[in-house]
């Protein structure tokens, strides 16, 4: 067996979680018991019991984890060589802690957690992409003012897309869009005409004469997406993801929404072409999300991301498409992916280059805002909350928008306030409709907006 056990370091990462116990935590939680120089030292959340069952079904042992009611107690834990379990940000012990994973998934709790360990000298990974859209221009800022690491985390969507963004532009190519499959892939069943999107079926046998793109790839595209247009294939958490990678390359998208085209795999390249080239694309350098449509038993795109490329020789890219790779009709694009995203399994990586300085703290700036449309007439005093897997806010749809100067509210700013007058249908909702707002994450708002996009 090849297996990594070496202790590289001399001291274990002292690793702190907030969020510690969902499905994120757990994936990084598993994946750090097979690292000897990394060590989950405190893990914060409110539901330390539910953090305590986990660690006892991953197989950690009862007496390796205390939960602790203060500071000292974090201390003196750690010192023991046990975990911590923290139920409030106000006892953690920042002196034992070498890089923050937060993952909350909340903008108050997960600014309050970053701002914190940089003021205590804390690296930062930022898992909570719903803080990042927000805050992240100015916690980066921050982070570089006091020589420290605030990175998003591999494993989730942005990193790998940032990642895979460096070695497509090392490697000297044009991009002409970058973005990612949806959450859960279109499975359909020719035998049946069911497609199955996650548990939610829907009839469409429409389907079995549209899995190939044929002469006209935009007319496919349309009539997959009629053929589908009973599931709901678009979530906030995909709107937020890509307005992160916007945050750190420019990149914009070619309509707010995204496009969300059905999608096998072996079309991007064609799907995400030029107008003039048959593609959809009426602009380049953009982020966009697809639905990926396969058959039962075929691969997944697993949430994975992708780049599409010009081009060069067309003897090269004959070659390369013989061996396999994702090559338009034309020849002009072609398609690099990844077809993974490993959540916090892959984390570590990040976790050991934020500590040991191996990546810097990219400057990122507000190119983009995510933003909230109003999806049907809003009354004052309309609350707002954020709600199930997706992070979804009821009455409004996330849009990514230019930032408008600041007038515009970011989608997730929304959470815990309410409105103080009315609001169309259709129009963006904006600070001067607020009531409620939490003003520390909005000041790093507009505190990032000030740095300039």
């Amino acid at each position: 067996m090849i297996h990594s056990s070496a202790q590289r370091r001399q001291s274990p990462i002292r690793i702190a979680v907030t969020g510690a116990n969902g499905g994120y935590g757990r994936t990084l939680l598993d994946q750090l018991r097979r690292l000897p120089d990394m060590t989950a030292a405190q893990l914060v959340d409110p539901d330390v019991e539910g953090v305590r069952r986990m660690l006892v079904d991953l197989g950690v042992a009862g007496g390796d984890v205390v939960v602790v009611t203060d500071a000292a107690a974090a201390v003196a834990a750690v010192d023991a060589g046990r975990t911590a379990l923290i139920a409030d940000a106000a006892h953690v012990a920042w002196s034992h802690v070498d890089v923050l994973v937060e993952a909350t998934g909340r903008i108050d709790a997960g600014f309050a957690y970053a701002d914190a360990a940089l003021d205590h000298d804390v690296h930062v990974v930022m898992v909570s992409k719903e803080v990042e859209t927000i805050a992240g221009v100015a916690l980066g800022a921050k982070a570089r003012e006091r020589g420290l690491r605030y990175l998003p985390g591999d494993g989730d969507q942005p990193a790998n897309l940032l990642r895979l963004v460096d070695w497509v532009l090392a490697t000297g190519f044009d991009i002409v869009a970058l973005g990612k499959s949806g959450e859960y892939d279109l499975v359909f069943d020719p035998e049946t005409g069911v497609v199955n999107q996650n548990g939610v079926e829907e009839h469409a046998p429409a389907l079995a004469d549209l899995l190939g793109h044929g002469d006209d790839l935009r007319a496919t595209l349309a009539a997959r997406r009629d053929a589908v247009s009973g599931l709901k294939r678009a979530a906030a958490a995909d709107s937020c993801e890509m307005n992160v990678v916007s945050l750190y390359t420019g990149a914009t998208p070619d309509v707010e929404t995204m496009h969300y085209p059905v999608v096998r795999p072996d079309e991007l390249a064609d799907v995400y072409a030029e107008h003039a080239d048959g593609g959809i694309l009426e602009s380049t350098g953009v982020i966009d999300v697809f639905s990926m449509l396969r058959l039962p038993g075929e691969a997944s795109f697993a949430g994975g991301v992708f780049a599409i490329v010009r081009t060069g020789d067309d003897v090269t890219w004959e070659i390369l498409r013989g061996k396999g790779h994702v090559v338009s009709r034309n020849g002009r694009y072609a398609c690099i992916y990844w077809p993974y995203h490993f959540m916090g399994v892959e984390t570590p990586l990040t976790i050991a280059a934020a500590f040991e300085g191996t990546a810097t703290t990219v400057e990122s700036r507000q190119h983009t805002v995510l933003a909230a449309r109003a999806s049907t007439a809003l009354a004052a005093g309309t609350p707002f909350r954020v709600e199930g897997h997706h992070h979804e806010i009821s009455g409004v749809a996330p849009v990514i928008v230019a930032p408008d100067a600041g007038k515009i509210a970011p989608y997730y700013l929304l959470s815990g306030a309410h409105l103080r007058r009315d609001v169309a249908a259709g129009e963006l909702v904006r600070f001067d409709d607020l009531d409620g707002v939490h003003e520390p994450v909005a000041s790093a708002y507009r505190s990032g907006l000030a740095l300039g996009a």
